[in-house]
């Protein structure tokens, strides 16, 4: 007779304190309460708290507006909330930890923070007879749902009213008035009130008038439902069911019972009306069956009961130790909610929790899983009975332990064992144990068996392919299997995030699928197998793919690492340089999204790696802008600017520009197309593609083709356009439409236009006439109507535009009969017509206008000047500004600035450093100026009030204008800092050709 081992007995482990859905306000205090005891305390310590949120580990400290209590409490101070920007709303767990035993994990906890409330419907006057029943309406929107009160004449009216009452307060907010009596004639208006903000209502005018009128004489409910159907006639009363202000129908203490279709019915002497309202009550999810705390033996298997019931239907997941246990081989959920673990490992003791959840609310009950140790042996009667028991495992399978499972034969002393249920093509490890009553025998050696290949399961799926929709979802595709091997009954999709490893699956009907819920910005791996009638077939190769950021002004720094000859040692972290419009600031981490980031900014990064060693050369810097605005992804995108085809016999090149609007943001591109019809077949493509190719098409065969842009808030408006695909006999060849298209805005009414032609030679001179049509029309147009030239060179200026306006241009190439398809599109802005600059390019007593746009500007300052220009504070300045304020500087403190400008080409050069001392104290104070010579490119002064510059530049002079500039200390708040007004010239333009240079002003006014 065999002894148990040694037994470890369960743990008494429970919360006594679960956070709750918390409502809060943007700079509030939020506080989230957590406790738990266990009866080992006294050995193990008190269990050690943690917290998640959103499924991801807070730290203990998580920062200096996040902190964990010394009870175990998270408290957020000063909650932050705006429209991008929402990292304190969210949902909470705690996660209650027993050193060496395992985890549980708290019910899941809503925080959200109130936002405005939105009046959606105001309240109207209405008129009603006496007698007759009036309502004021009132709906007024937010998060969480307002609570909403009425004034009468200004004063408040209770927030509930009896039975008896002819007023009542709807849920929907409205304000009923029943058998409306003079006395109601009155102004009423309604307020509207959650945690984050107020909102009164319009006044609105009951007016009563004096008329005969029909009133109903009887109101009736019933009630129906599967058992039976129940008729109450009112105004009889009992004690659960009720009228409110004479119709409307309150019933008290609702239970599951109550759900029901009700009937509402008002009749007079001359007809009846009736309207019907469908009663659904919600139930928490409540236990049928608990899991129970189990023992077992390695290499078994053993299944955890878990049966709830609610109303909607509860879903069921199960947590190991705090985590989400991810259906498996050997983790798997059985009659619908149970879990099943086949083939126990040590690593499989702990605490499992199995959770139910539904809108009505959450459950949860924990059961501990222990291992028994194989007891000793006693000693050895004669003429023992003895069996096998077979264990079996994929040894290539990388587990921290090999997980076996276990066979028993089923008749004593039998020699063979048939084990089923094994994936096909899969090596296996076997080996036999001997058992009688003493206890197991010796091991046999292993045997290594590879089963057959199931010729009837089906092949690999065909195609797989996956494309992010948004930063929680994306959509995956895929083809049929090329060998089904009979109907395919369904696909199971499986996907793991990086880099955890999780993996989770679900059972898909079609070749498509929309993965939903998951997290921002993280690389998923995605695989789908078909299944038929035999089973499940061969995982398809894996597909990478990684979900969008979430719209906010994010920057993605990446990179390689060092060669490893050059690494001297392991790399333990990466050290990331940033700088800002002179903020700076280091963060070691291995790859990051900088959050926070200000709008219309420039970011430079730099990146180190580190050893035990220290942190080795940084890379060079890198740049990166924001864009000036948000963008929105509250309206679909608009329609793509421009769509241009080339058929070719089996397929068409398509090509296109995106929508004009920049502030909308466009997450991809749908593509449709078909025979007479762009609906027959879809493709999604990435934002950032603009060409694609059509593929196996039939030849001489018209298709329409559907471009439209979408993003989180739908699709937008489709883009069409039809082509013919050639025929097979067709050898000529196409003319190729022109190239390189570029549109160069010239002044407020014109625009150059210019493009290359690949289909001649390299000197771009043709041997034969060809001519090119020019096209163009306002981007805003929805007329689809062009203006049109023709020419024979490879450019044309277009004449008499408006200005500020943006045009689109196309250009075609035309030989003999033959014609190409239109270009891609070009976009350009003509000039502000009163805004713009004129410089005049001068020949002896002659000038011609020459158009010039001003370029951007990078102010550089510092307390060195010896230091490399790389370490100076930067601050970029727009191109329309000629001053500019530097702030937060130290009171007496010598700074020296430089300044260089800036266009599409590149930076111009450097000018020469200039110095200037701030003032010795807060007050504002005159200064003498540093530099007003001409010659200089820089300006400072001391002077509190501003200069204008002269009305117009003299002409014919060769050196700019130069405007004398000022500079402003200013008091700050913290009395430590002062400002500077810089202010400096403008660069010349290219004086290629030009003797002399001058401005000639077109009313101008320039405030220094």
């Amino acid at each position: 007779h065999a002894e148990l081992g040694s037994m470890v007995r369960f743990v008494d482990f429970t919360f006594t304190q679960e956070p709750q859905d918390a409502v809060t306000v943007r700079g509030g205090t939020l506080q989230l309460d957590c406790q738990a005891q266990s009866d080992t305390s006294a050995a193990t310590g008190p269990p050690a708290i943690t917290w998640r949120k959103d499924g991801v580990l807070l730290s203990a400290v998580v920062d200096e507006r996040r902190r964990q209590l010394a009870n175990g409490s998270l408290l957020v101070q000063n909650v932050v909330h705006s429209r991008h920007h929402r990292p304190d709303e969210g949902e909470y767990q705690c996660l209650a930890t027993l050193d060496g035993l395992g985890s549980i994990v708290s019910r899941t906890a809503k925080v959200t923070v109130a936002g405005p409330l939105k009046v959606v419907v105001p309240t109207e006057s209405v008129s009603s007879y006496l007698g007759d029943t009036a309502l004021l309406r009132c709906e007024v929107s937010g998060d969480p749902t307002p609570v909403i009160r009425w004034q009468k004449n200004r004063e408040d009216l209770p927030p509930t009213f009896e039975p008896e009452s002819r007023l009542a307060a709807l849920p929907s907010g409205s304000l009923q008035v029943s058998r409306v009596q003079p006395p109601d004639s009155a102004t009423y208006r309604c307020l509207a009130d959650n945690p984050g903000s107020t909102r009164t209502g319009t006044d609105a005018e009951l007016r009563v008038l004096i008329n005969e009128s029909t009133q109903p004489s009887r109101i009736t409910a019933d009630l129906q439902n599967a058992d039976s159907q129940m008729l109450i006639f009112f105004p009889c009363r009992n004690k659960k069911y009720s009228l409110l202000a004479g119709s409307n129908l309150v019933i008290r203490s609702v239970t599951d019972d109550d759900s029901g279709s009700y009937s509402c019915t008002a009749t007079n002497k001359n007809h009846n009306i009736s309207a019907q309202a469908e009663l659904s009550v919600l139930v928490p999810p409540q236990f049928l069956n608990y899991p129970t705390n189990t023992y077992a033996y390695e290499s078994t298997d053993i299944e955890l009961e878990c049966a709830v019931t609610g109303n909607p239907p509860p879903s069921v997941r199960w947590m190991k130790n705090g985590e989400e246990v991810i259906p498996s081989d050997y983790f798997q959920i059985v009659d619908g909610s149970n879990l099943q673990i086949l083939g126990l490992v040590k690593s499989d003791e702990g605490f499992y929790q199995c959770v139910a959840e539904n809108s009505a609310g959450s459950s949860q009950a924990m059961a501990q899983l222990l291992l028994r140790e194989p007891g000793r042996p006693t000693p050895i009667p004669a003429h023992l009975r003895w069996c096998y028991r077979c264990y079996y495992c994929l040894p290539d399978v990388v587990f921290s332990h090999i997980r076996e499972r276990s066979v028993n034969v089923s008749e004593p002393e039998s020699l063979e064992l048939t084990v089923s249920n094994l994936k096909p093509e899969e090596s296996y490890s076997f080996r036999v144990v001997a058992y009688n009553d003493v206890g197991p025998g010796q091991s046999s050696a292993p045997l290594k068996i590879t089963t057959k290949p199931d010729l009837q399961v089906p092949s690999r799926v065909e195609s797989l392919r996956a494309a992010a929709l948004s930063p929680t979802s994306v959509q995956v595709n895929w083809e049929p299997p090329s060998h089904p091997n009979g109907p395919v009954l369904g696909y199971r999709l499986l996907w793991t995030e990086s880099p955890s490893g999780k993996e989770q699956s679900v059972e898909v009907n079609g070749l498509n699928y929309k993965m939903e819920g998951l997290n921002k910005f993280t690389e998923y791996t995605v695989r789908v197998l078909a299944i038929n009638r035999y089973g499940p077939g061969t995982a398809s190769e894996p597909v990478g793919i990684t979900t969008q950021s979430d719209g906010e002004l994010d920057i993605k720094v990446s990179w390689q690492p060092p060669p490893r000859g050059a690494q001297n040692g392991i790399i333990t972290a990466y050290k990331i340089k940033y700088r800002k419009t002179g903020r700076r600031g280091d963060q070691e981490t291995s790859s990051f999204l900088y959050p926070l980031l200000d709008k219309g900014s420039q970011y430079s990064f730099q990146v180190a790696a580190m050893t035990v060693n220290g942190t080795g050369p940084a890379s060079d810097w890198y740049t990166a802008e924001t864009p000036e605005n948000d963008l929105d992804e509250s309206q679909v995108p608009d329609q793509p600017s421009s769509l241009h085809v080339r058929p070719l016999p089996n397929s068409i090149i398509m090509s296109w520009t995106p929508p004009l609007s920049p502030n909308i943001l466009v997450r991809g591109y749908i593509i449709g197309y078909g025979v007479g019809s762009p609906y027959a077949e879809t493709v999604r493509v990435d934002s950032k593609q603009r060409y694609y190719s059509i593929e196996n098409l039939e030849p001489s065969s018209h298709y329409v083709i559907s471009l439209k842009a979408f993003n989180n808030a739908g699709e937008g408006v489709p883009l069409y356009e039809s082509a013919v695909t050639r025929s097979l006999t067709d050898t000529s060849t196409p003319m190729i439409p022109p190239v390189g298209v570029q549109a160069v805005a010239l002044s407020s009414d014109s625009v150059r236009v210019s493009w290359a032609d690949n289909s001649m030679t390299k000197n771009q001179k043709a041997s034969e006439v060809r001519y090119y049509s020019v096209k163009w029309k306002t981007s805003y147009s929805t007329s689809g109507k062009y203006k049109s030239a023709d020419t024979t060179a490879l450019s044309h200026t277009v004449t008499g535009l408006k200005p500020n306006t943006m045009y689109e241009f196309a250009v075609m190439v035309t030989k003999g009969r033959k014609s190409s398809t239109w270009s891609m599109t070009a976009h350009a802005t003509t000039y502000e017509a009163g805004m713009s600059f004129t410089m005049l390019h001068c020949h002896h007593t002659s000038c011609s206008p020459v158009h010039y746009r001003p370029p951007s500007y990078i102010l550089y300052y510092t307390l060195d000047k010896n230091m490399p220009i790389d370490d100076w504070v930067m601050e970029a300045i727009s191109g329309d500004r000629l001053t500019h304020q530097v702030v937060d500087l130290n009171l007496d403190t010598v700074y020296y600035f430089r300044i260089q400008a800036k266009n599409a080409k590149g930076v111009g050069p450097l000018s020469e450093p200039i110095h200037f001392r701030t003032a010795k104290g807060p007050s504002q104070t005159e200064i003498m100026s540093c530099s007003s010579e001409p010659s200089d490119p820089l300006h400072l002064s001391g002077h509190q009030k501003s200069s204008r510059p002269s009305e117009e530049a003299p002409l014919g002079c060769e050196m700019w204008q130069n405007y004398a500039s000022r500079v402003t200390l200013s008091e700050s708040r913290r009395r430590s800092a002062a400002s500077v007004m810089i202010g400096f010239r403008a660069p010349p333009p290219s004086r290629r050709s030009v003797q002399s240079l001058c401005w000639k002003e077109k009313k101008i006014s320039i405030m220094f």
